[in-house]
């Protein structure tokens, strides 16, 4: 049988009034006292059921999500898996808010985390914008004991809490390998399409691709990054003056999203290889119809849970579980699609 409190009072020989103020921190017990009863949780190896106390005394947890109000599918996905976790939550006494905000806009996200430093949510968890002003309002919040997670896009360096997004540079490297393998033969040039580079996802998967492609695969040239900012028909303009430009263009590495804009820019003749991210519905149909050749993708569901999960652990003082909340890189080609 597991210990309980009552274990706790009588191997320590106190009162379950005290028992609760040692386990809930609160003064009133004297030093040698609280001594004793550490030495009797301790020993009796009791492991207190954080949610259990929650719940007996009435706590309901309130996380707010800043997300990027861009259009593109990866967002809309991710904003649909916040609703959704939003709604399986409120079983559990957690309340989720999800607020939108311009892309890549510093100063908007900035606004926004001074806000919640005022509301003191439990937790706050936000796409990093990859700025100093973004930082110091992070630290601001963590100074104000507001738990913070990064999603998809990271702020290391700062005080924020936990990551919850895949290996960017890792997932780089990986594009260039497998562009480079569909490109063994002859030179060419290829071309990168970011949203911003203001944003450490984009920047460290384009700096992961550059590196390898420079030393695995010398016999193809780099373009410089063009920045279509998740636009459609930003990147629709910008593929379609390169392929003008540059006919024969070998392969084309999409690292962000604006892939509608993208496929609508390619001609019906011979086309670049093509490694896009993220498996939405657009990806998902050029991949089945071979415009494009291969996915990378990040679980946006799995991102959402794990942010959530890691919130509530932090407001209640508890361990994240490192190996549940680590996010892979999925590859999907056009014979393996679930």
């Amino acid at each position: 049988m597991k210990p309980t409190v009552h274990d706790i009072a009588a191997q320590a020989g106190v009162s379950l009034a005290t028992v609760d103020r040692v386990l809930n921190a609160r003064p009133g017990v004297r030093a040698a006292t609280r001594k004793k009863v550490e030495k009797a949780i301790a020993a009796l190896g009791y492991v207190r059921d954080v949610s259990a106390a929650n719940l007996a005394k009435g706590r309901v947890y309130r996380f707010v999500f800043l997300l990027p109000d861009n259009d593109n599918s990866f967002m809309r996905l991710l904003r649909a898996e916040v609703s959704e976790a939003a709604a399986r939550a409120a079983r559990e006494r957690i309340q989720i808010e999800c607020r939108t905000l311009p892309p890549f806009d510093a100063q908007a996200l900035v606004a926004a985390l001074t806000r919640l430093g005022a509301e003191k949510p439990d937790g706050v968890a936000l796409v990093a914008v990859d700025d100093p002003c973004v930082g110091l309002a992070v630290a601001e919040l963590a100074e104000a004991g507001i738990a913070v997670v990064t999603l998809v896009s990271d702020l290391p360096g700062s005080r924020r809490n936990h990551f919850a997004g895949i290996d960017n540079h890792a997932a780089g490297r990986t594009a260039a390998s497998l562009l480079g393998r569909f490109l063994e033969t002859g030179p060419g040039e290829i071309a990168i399409i970011a949203g911003s580079l203001l944003v450490r996802d984009h920047r460290e998967r384009a700096e992961g691709f550059q590196a390898v492609m420079r030393a695995d695969f010398p016999h193809l040239s780099l373009r410089p990054v063009l920045e279509g900012r998740d636009e459609p028909e930003r990147v629709a303009a910008l593929v379609t003056a390169l392929l003008a430009e540059r006919p024969a263009l070998a392969g084309i590495y999409s690292l962000g999203a604006g892939n509608r804009g993208l496929l609508r820019a390619l001609g019906s003749g011979v086309r670049p290889a093509i490694i896009v991210h993220e498996l939405t519905p657009t990806s998902r149909e050029a991949l089945q119809a071979g415009l494009i050749d291969a996915v990378l993708n990040q679980d946006a569901g799995h991102e959402v849970r794990s942010a959530i999960r890691v919130l509530k652990a932090l407001a209640d003082g508890a361990a994240v579980v490192a190996g549940q909340e680590r996010i892979r890189i999925e590859i999907f080609l056009k014979d393996n699609l679930p």
